[in-house]
């Protein structure tokens, strides 16, 4: 290995002792960095000193905001790094030691709140020490710019933005780029030489600012509405341990939500006596969950375990079945090997076995009617797919939309006015290639067609947009037809060309003659593929002197076209359709594509 290799942080090379390849960020996390760039903090002491200061400042932020708040699963964490052993080990080695720095990671799991409640609390601390510059980034990268890529430059892409966007003073600062950073990610230590060095140069944007932070708009009041409190139907001892530290109730849920059939061993028993929680001795209570928590809590689907059958009857109440699935969720968290390590089970543990003790005492039935009995509302959990509809539309609270977007008012406008138009165009019997007429147009009128197309094109056509996109998302929807097929089956492209050929002939089309060519090309597609063959293909492997089959000969009409029916064909259709055994298959999305739905085959005779 040459020893001018480089390395990054993370990684160490063979020669100083490998301790393996650059680690990515685990999924559900979101990491946070926080530097110190002031002029009078030059030296590691003194720069350690500060960032001291700016970790006890962080500590009480979290405490002013986070009381009473239920992380999912890691809380807001920070760390000075290096530690002085590290820093020591790296004096002894002769390295260049790290950038004194506060570093945090929080594992907020299935709580997109929680990731975003680091970002408040970084925000606030950025305002509270001006000298703080802070990165923050998850699994996905630079987060904050791809809530803000709708107002980003073009220059700002994935490929170099790393290191280029931090929090301080409570704004969104991104390193410009230079000559020599056009084709690569910004490295950590330039990116602080720069800011270090010209942070007049900084790009500060309110619009930028605006989408990168518009989640915190509603905090700090999105911090305690983003709890649910509910009443639940659980064994005492169990209600003791949430009143006890209410944060209990996360990782409990968790195990509930990831159970698998090793962690559901323990509950396959009668024997009550095993259990640390058995179903006994119920006290109703009012329990604060997170509202995820809840929701997956509540969305369960979960069989009653043999201990628990004796209170089926009671299950109906949806306050014993909650409690029945928060106190499994408990057991099996208790139980698992691979959580024995964990501290909040230690301490678990240690509550239970004070109480099996008699070290502590149960609540009495009077000391439980003092506890809060808060309820909250369940409609956050509903859907109302009118208010849905309303945001699909634009539409929010009946207020008017901001110009542009999705709900655009003018292009809602557009859009009723060319189905208005492409419905009387379907209604209007007269109406030919050309649409519909305004009003009546005299012989003079007729003649005269540049100077009327020009006023359409300029007038209201160019302003409802009407467009070939638009009519085939139209034609789409009205004939029901599902996009995919529509493109697959070539016969948009078709129906252009036909028109296009009326168009330059100058011609009234046929219906019928434009029908027949249609078909012709669908004929010719299906012989292509060997799929329809008629007893005049003997250049096809049909023999002249083949067996006519039953009722080939018997047919008759006014018209022998329409009987000129492929036996073969339809044998082989039905038997493709067999042997499909009633799941999806080419014969099925055939018959479907021409209207017919076959019934399944129930496994009669043949």
């Amino acid at each position: 290995m040459d020893e001018g290799a480089p390395h990054d942080e993370g990684l160490k090379w063979f020669g100083e002792g490998f301790d393996g390849f650059p680690k990515r960020l685990p999924e559900d996390c979101v990491e946070y960095v926080i530097y110190v760039i002031n002029e009078h903090f030059q030296d590691v002491a003194a720069t350690r000193a500060r960032l001291n200061a700016i970790f006890k400042k962080a500590n009480e932020i979290c405490r002013k905001h986070t009381a009473g708040y239920i992380w999912q699963r890691g809380e807001f964490d920070l760390k000075i790094r290096p530690t002085l052993s590290d820093q020591e080990a790296a004096n002894g080695q002769k390295s260049s030691p790290q950038t004194p720095h506060l570093r945090g990671r929080t594992d907020f799991g299935d709580s997109i709140a929680d990731e975003w409640l680091v970002v408040y609390l970084l925000l606030e601390l950025s305002k509270q020490c001006p000298d703080a510059w802070i990165r923050v980034y998850d699994t996905d990268g630079e987060f904050l710019l791809i809530e803000a890529a709708n107002a980003l430059p073009k220059w700002l892409s994935p490929d170099v933005s790393e290191s280029r966007v931090w929090i301080n003073n409570g704004h969104l600062r991104i390193v410009p780029l230079d000559e020599g950073s056009r084709t690569r990610s910004l490295s950590l230590q330039d990116a602080l030489t720069f800011v270090r060095k010209s942070p007049d140069k900084l790009i500060v944007s309110p619009f930028i600012e605006e989408e990168a932070f518009y989640r915190l708009r509603t905090y700090p009041g999105a911090i305690a509405t983003s709890m649910h409190r509910a009443l639940i139907t659980v064994p005492r001892p169990l209600a003791y341990l949430l009143h006890r530290k209410p944060t209990y109730i996360s990782p409990a849920i968790e195990a509930f939500y990831l159970r698998d059939p090793i962690s559901l061993k323990p509950l396959a028993t009668k024997d009550t006596a095993t259990l640390h929680l058995p179903p006994e001795d119920f006290v109703t209570v009012s329990v604060k969950f997170t509202k995820v928590g809840y929701a997956q809590l509540r969305s369960q689907l979960f069989d009653t375990p043999p201990a628990w059958t004796g209170i089926i009857p009671r299950l109906s109440d949806s306050k014993v079945e909650l409690g029945m699935k928060l106190a499994c969720g408990f057991e099996m968290l208790l139980t698992d090997p691979q959580s024995q390590d964990k501290r909040v089970v230690r301490e678990i543990k240690l509550l239970l076995n004070d109480i099996e003790s008699g070290e502590e005492p149960l609540p009495s039935d009077v000391e439980l009617a003092s506890w809060p009995r808060d309820q909250d509302d369940e409609k956050w959990l509903d859907i109302d797919y009118r208010d849905f509809e309303h945001e699909l539309s634009g539409k929010k609270g009946g207020n008017k939309t901001a110009e542009g977007g999705f709900g655009d008012q003018g292009a809602q406008d557009n859009l009723r006015k060319m189905v208005s138009r492409f419905e009387d165009f379907l209604n209007d019997d007269s109406a030919g290639v050309e649409g519909i007429d305004d009003g009546e147009v005299s012989d003079d009128d007729a003649d005269e067609p540049d100077e009327e197309v020009s006023d359409l094109d300029s007038g209201e056509d160019r302003d409802a947009g009407y467009d070939d996109a638009d009519f085939e998302r139209a034609m789409k929807e009205m004939m029901g037809m599902p996009a995919e097929e529509v493109e697959k089956s070539g016969l948009l492209e078709e129906a252009r060309r036909l028109a296009l050929e009326d168009e330059q002939s100058g011609d009234e089309p046929d219906e019928d003659e434009e029908m027949k060519k249609v078909m012709e090309l669908m004929e010719q597609e299906l012989k292509g593929h060997d799929a329809l063959r008629t007893k005049h293909d003997t250049h096809n492997g049909v023999d002249e002197d083949e067996d006519v089959g039953p009722g080939d000969e018997e047919l008759s009409s006014d018209d022998e076209e329409f009987n000129d029916i492929d036996l073969g064909l339809a044998k082989n259709m039905l038997e493709s359709f067999k042997g499909q055994a009633g799941l999806a298959g080419p014969a099925g999305n055939i018959m479907r594509a021409l209207g017919i739905n076959m019934p399944r085959d129930e496994g009669g005779e043949e």
